[in-house]
């Protein structure tokens, strides 16, 4: 019964000690390990080309076709 009293107690110290520990275990950023592992050829030829562009066009649905889909 004194868990269910203090249960915002312990589910408030569970989440202190979860963001202290992601804390201490994080040695380095993640996009510092990221960018460290891929080739130097990769990064000048992903820089190199083009962006694709995609266009989506299609018609606008009556009332009556919307409620057709319903």
């Amino acid at each position: 019964m004194n868990i269910l009293k203090n249960m915002e107690a312990v589910f408030v110290a569970a989440a202190f000690l979860a963001t202290v520990a992601t804390f201490a275990t994080a040695s380095t950023p993640v996009i510092e390990v990221a960018a460290a592992s891929v080739p130097q050829a990769a990064v000048v030829a992903a820089a190199d080309s083009k962006m694709q562009v995609i266009t989506v066009s299609a018609k606008r649905l009556s009332a009556a076709e919307k409620a057709a889909l319903i």
